[in-house]
């Protein structure tokens, strides 16, 4: 049975070129996923390898879409031959069913790594750039004024004794560890 896998990394994406693409390969099946590849804790992914069965072939529409990492790949392929069921790669021409397919796929997962080690120091030096000449990235540290109005008042709250901090968060629609957090921030000021 060919048994498709499409994923996306946010939930802004769209599945459909790739379910489009599986469809037309013969899938019979299609599990989708809108996670980031980087997630260990993949449900579809898990639902997909405890379907499959010797002699199914699994397809993606492209490599990336299994794995992020080199190991991560490497370490599926082998689970998938434990089971004796190929793999297919739309976009990268791979079929695991062959020599030539097998070698391809090494070098294609090896430039994948690559290609995201690169982005990944290429962003390393920009962050580093920035910082020497005095910006910094990421979000500013501390509360918005809202936030800090809130912190304030959890205290108040609190510290009257009155309300569990269970139900304190309640009130302000938070959780009970970002209260603790604005009750640590509110008790330093």
């Amino acid at each position: 049975m060919k048994i498709g896998y499409a994923r996306v990394s946010t939930h802004d994406q769209n599945l459909q070129m790739q379910k489009d693409a599986l469809l037309a390969s013969g899938c019979e099946m299609i599990f989708e996923e809108k996670i980031s590849g980087k997630s260990k804790d993949r449900p579809e992914l898990d639902k997909l390898f405890k379907t499959l069965r010797k002699g199914d072939i699994l397809i993606v529409w492209k490599l990336d879409r299994l794995g992020r990492s080199l190991k991560d790949l490497i370490e599926l392929m082998a689970k998938l031959k434990d089971m004796e069921v190929t793999f297919k790669s739309l976009n990268d021409s791979i079929d695991t069913s062959t020599a030539t397919g097998r070698f391809t796929f090494n070098i294609f997962a090896s430039l994948a790594e690559f290609e995201r080690e690169m982005i990944r120091e290429r962003t390393l030096s920009g962050l580093s750039a920035a910082r020497a000449r005095g910006r910094l990235g990421g979000r500013p540290k501390g509360l918005s004024k809202k936030n800090l109005n809130i912190a304030k008042s959890i205290k108040i709250l609190y510290d009257k004794e009155e309300k569990s901090m269970e139900e304190i968060a309640q009130i302000f629609g938070k959780s009970r560890t970002t209260c603790y957090r604005y009750l640590d921030i509110a008790s330093r000021l």
